[in-house]
């Protein structure tokens, strides 16, 4: 690497972000954290913009930006507020590679911008894939554009494949931890409540993506992602549950062969391959020892339990705008979940019945998907609202 390069970096107060913030921290004169945007965490935002100091800083929320204007006025930090100004700063000419974390369907407009910019993408928010990953990797290819996956998973299969590139892929194996309920029947999930939900036994993510862990819904739309990232059929996905979390994906070739990505759950180190890609850097993480980890167990997902995953491999086999409308379901069901009300089972009730009412279009274009998601979220919300059963209090 002989450039310094500017990161910009949608959602830096984030798990995701704050991390990345650290590969940066740690490597300053490789990376530059030049655009940081949070949605709402103003007070993060001005700490890191502090410590980082960006030429850029975006706060979504509109209420909050004549505090983070002044908090850096002293700076030369210029401040901007709004998705639509993360939509436009980050077409700047001076960004080498934009990390998608923002959560949600958020990151698909920045994302899709960013793209036809000609920017790198370190994605992490497997939802812009999962809603338009056939418009978002045609943009890619079309403007010579390398998408380099951030999740851990999609990061493990993207190492496997290096050098793979004249082999045909038989199947990729996707691992799950199971989340913190593995193995638990519906009786015991009818009684979950949202602390429960909220403690991951080896990630430490966001409230959102920790409840998609538990109910395996994160899992399905790694698998919509994956089919776009590596071109797969859903035939070639395959899900494990690994609880111990050290396998983070694995890809079989044509002849039978298996290659695997190891390490200790850190998502420093999937953020800073794609930073770095296609070399590695040397850094002080904590490194795996066999040793600590006599046994590695393997078992099938429980999908008749947890229902989501079959979902999203339900979506996927349909295309078009199903699994937009899954996506914006989730969204509104893991958000009614985190407010107490609505109990866990009923998250995959609301995705399976917006899948049966929402209007289905096989050949969607963005304005098709935007319209999708408003619509779905309409619909989710009102069933929400309509619900006789709260979420079990304890």
């Amino acid at each position: 690497m002989n450039i310094r390069k500017n990161i910009a970096i949608l959602g830096s107060t984030g798990s995701i972000g704050t991390q990345a913030l650290e590969v940066i921290g740690a490597n300053p004169g490789l990376f530059r954290a030049f655009m940081l945007t949070a949605q709402s965490s103003a007070d993060l935002l001005i700490s890191q913009a502090l410590q980082f100091d960006p030429a850029y800083v975006v706060i979504c929320d509109h209420t909050k930006y004549h505090y983070v204007k002044e908090a850096l006025a002293h700076t030369n930090v210029k401040v901007l507020a709004g998705i639509e100004a993360i939509t436009e700063t980050v077409t700047h000419t001076d960004i080498h590679t934009v990390l998608t974390a923002m959560v949600g369907f958020a990151g698909l407009e920045p994302t899709i911008a960013a793209v036809e910019a000609g920017k790198d993408i370190a994605l992490a928010n497997k939802e812009t894939l999962v809603v338009a990953g056939e418009l978002v990797t045609g943009l890619a290819k079309k403007h010579g554009v390398k998408i380099l996956p951030v999740d851990s998973e999609h990061s493990a299969i993207f190492q496997c494949l290096a050098g793979e590139e004249n082999n045909v892929v038989e199947k990729i194996i996707l691992t799950a931890s199971g989340g913190p309920f593995r193995g638990k029947d519906l009786d015991f999930l009818s009684r979950v409540v949202r602390e429960d939900a909220l403690k991951h036994p080896n990630w430490v993510m966001g409230a959102k993506i920790t409840i998609d862990s538990a109910t395996l819904m994160n899992k399905g739309l790694e698998v919509i992602e994956a089919k776009w990232l590596f071109g797969l059929t859903a035939e070639q996905i395959e899900v494990i549950v690994h609880p111990q979390s050290i396998i983070h994906s694995m890809v079989q070739f044509e002849d039978g062969s298996i290659k695997a990505q190891m390490g200790l759950p850190d998502m420093k180190l999937p953020i800073q391959y794609a930073f770095t890609y296609p070399h590695r850097l040397k850094n002080d993480f904590k490194r795996f020892d066999f040793t600590n980890y006599p046994n590695l167990t393997f078992e099938k997902p429980d999908t008749k339990t947890f229902r989501n995953l079959a979902i999203a491999f339900e979506a996927l086999n349909r295309g078009g705008n199903m699994p937009c409308i899954v996506n914006a379901a989730n969204e509104v069901a893991v958000k009614g979940f985190l407010n107490n009300n609505i109990s866990f089972l009923a998250m995959s009730d609301i995705v399976e019945t917006c899948m049966q009412k929402i209007t289905y279009k096989a050949q969607p274009l963005l304005d098709d998907y935007l319209n999708t998601d408003k619509e779905t979220r309409i619909f989710a919300q009102n069933l929400i609202e309509q619900m006789p059963l709260k979420a079990v209090q304890i």
